[in-house]
């Protein structure tokens, strides 16, 4: 699976599949580990929380005041999870639809330029998505936003998707799984406060910003998005994928 279609008129549209959070992540090492045994030469994954939680890097597991802010996180309806990719706290919920991209380079592609060259593989897409639909898209780092970055899709000057990476080596060849966490609705005030309830209690110094945020639908219907990063995305696979 990686969506499910949606009759609208004459036009099938492609819509996320509803997942909860936990399951959801289970579902992106799967698609690692299937293209990792060759069962598939690619994998690509839309889906949308059912539930919420706030994600987060294992890393920080480890830090004195973790488990007490994880309860706080709780109590406030935010239960929080474990994730493979760095990063930090980033807050999942049915406003975020997720897109996992899973592939092996071509053995010509240097190991130098792989982590550069998977987020642009991940962010290109959906630049072209947000310039056709009349936007200004960047990327890159916005001063306030959670999980900041270089590789940040921004839209309008404000950050709109956050991305991470992981690599696996399988029968001597990489394998990625480069994630992007696109805010589809606004529900900037809720996540950010969840956030920010958090760090706080761990004792990190990090407070994020609501305006830093921007949702797709704030700026753009875009019935369609989905459809339309479906194919961007498999036609930017098979340009460089045997087959």
């Amino acid at each position: 699976f990686g969506f499910v279609f949606i009759q609208i008129g004459r036009c099938p549209l492609i819509q996320p599949v509803s997942m909860l959070v936990e399951a959801g992540l289970a579902a992106e090492q799967a698609l690692l580990t299937a293209v990792c045994a060759g069962e598939q030469e690619f994998g690509l994954l839309f889906w949308q929380p059912s539930d919420q939680a706030l994600v987060m890097p294992r890393r920080l597991s480890r830090l004195p005041a973790f488990e007490a802010a994880s309860q706080v996180s709780a109590d406030a309806g935010w239960p929080v999870l474990l994730r493979e990719t760095g990063g930090e706290p980033v807050p999942q919920s049915n406003a975020t639809v997720n897109i996992a991209l899973v592939y092996a380079p071509p053995r010509s592609e240097s190991d130098q330029a792989r982590i550069e060259t998977g987020y642009l593989r991940l962010c290109r897409p959906i630049c072209d998505l947000l310039i056709e639909l009349g936007g200004d898209a960047s990327v890159g780092e916005i001063d306030g936003a959670f999980c900041d970055g270089r590789y940040n899709v921004n839209l309008n000057g404000r950050k709109m998707v956050g991305t991470a990476q992981r690599w696996r080596q399988s029968g001597g060849r990489p394998v990625g799984l480069v994630h992007g966490a696109l805010l589809l609705e606004n529900d900037r005030d809720e996540l950010i406060a969840a956030v920010n309830l958090f760090n706080e209690a761990c004792g990190l110094e990090q407070r994020v910003r609501a305006d830093s945020h921007i949702a797709l639908h704030e700026a753009f219907p875009a019935p369609d998005a989905i459809s339309r990063l479906d194919t961007l995305y498999r036609q930017m696979l098979a340009s460089f994928l045997p087959g």
